[in-house]
């Protein structure tokens, strides 16, 4: 990205804060509130009119038409959580398209795909949790060569403890509990299966503390450290998710600043030229706009963000696709 000249303005902005919280401070050690990156500095342009009138908390914007001599349209909207409240749609068995689900609510400026699901029966293999009540679980193992495999996958979480969000692994045990890990079982296809997840492996787990919640993964960022688990959460050839392929995505990440970030990428040349990213390119975009914790969600047909009702990529499908679970803004 030819974006050096602004990443200087950004980077004078913060010495600037620094040096005027060092100058007002009583002690050594000041403390100094870094802004989260803007998406224009890094050549993204803001919608100030494409979408309607935006509430105040809510800036959306359009990527440059190339990343990394790749053509591309992606698009992020950047939510202030001190304002904004963050919800999940869904259940267990559901199937709507994102604008059914805008036909049906009032007024949500933001709807976007969520989890994963089985394209039969339309049935989540992703975690929801919806005003502190556990809908449905990750799916909790796969099978890969003949052997079967115990995964803690990705699951975003606001916490009703402290409204902060967060990015973590997840499993839910045989009795119905959900523990979250700094860590990820440390699976890999064709090796010998790691024990099952518990209240101490893979590392110590905490119950899951969610007002909301969404799975999905893997895992992109966690702690400001790109981490793309897909190994681990075996999120491999035999997944269908492509980690390492150019495919549309969607992903949702959490700045230091309570910031939240939905991101959608279109793919598969539905605009020639465009065939999307692989999760390397969304985890490096995420981590440049501040995200200190970043997932990937349902990408491919899915992926679809809805911005006041409009659609911001094209579904790679020809149509949007019904989907079981969704994130959104209200």
């Amino acid at each position: 990205m030819k974006t050096i000249s602004k990443h200087i303005v950004w980077l004078a902005a913060i010495f600037l804060i620094a040096a005027a919280g060092s100058a007002c401070s009583d002690n050594d050690d000041p403390v100094v509130i870094v802004p989260d990156p803007d998406p224009a500095t890094l050549g993204w342009v803001k919608q100030e009119t494409e979408f309607g009138d935006l509430p105040d908390y809510l800036s959306v914007y359009k990527s440059p038409d190339e990343l990394d001599g790749e053509k591309t349209i992606a698009y992020v909207a950047v939510a202030d959580m001190r304002e904004a409240k963050f919800v999940t749609i869904g259940d267990q068995v559901y199937s709507k398209t994102p604008s059914k689900i805008y036909a049906e609510v009032d007024n949500y400026p933001v709807i976007m795909n969520g989890g994963y699901f089985s394209m039969s029966d339309h049935y989540s293999v992703s975690l929801l949790v919806k005003e502190g009540e556990l809908m449905c679980a990750n799916e909790q193992s796969q099978a890969r060569l003949g052997r079967t495999y115990y995964t803690t996958r990705g699951v975003f979480r606001q916490a009703s403890s402290t409204t902060g969000f967060s990015v973590d692994w997840a499993y839910t045990t045989d009795d119905g509990v959900t523990y979250t890990y700094s860590q990820p079982s440390p699976n890999k296809r064709g090796y010998q299966p790691q024990p099952t997840p518990s209240a101490y492996f893979p590392v110590r787990g905490e119950k899951l503390d969610a007002e909301w919640a969404i799975g999905g993964g893997p895992v992109l960022l966690k702690d400001g450290i790109v981490r793309n688990t897909y190994t681990e959460e075996l999120f491999d050839a035999d997944s269908g998710i492509a980690p390492e392929s150019k495919n549309p995505r969607t992903a949702i990440g959490v700045t230091a600043n309570n910031r939240v970030i939905f991101f959608v990428c279109e793919g598969r040349s539905v605009t020639e030229g465009v065939k999307g990213m692989d999760l390397a390119t969304v985890a490096g975009i995420l981590k440049s706009m501040g995200c200190r914790d970043a997932m990937n969600l349902d990408g491919g047909g899915s992926t679809c963000m809805l911005v006041n009702g409009k659609q911001t990529v094209k579904p790679s499908g020809g149509a949007q696709r019904s989907i079981t679970t969704a994130v959104a803004l209200r």
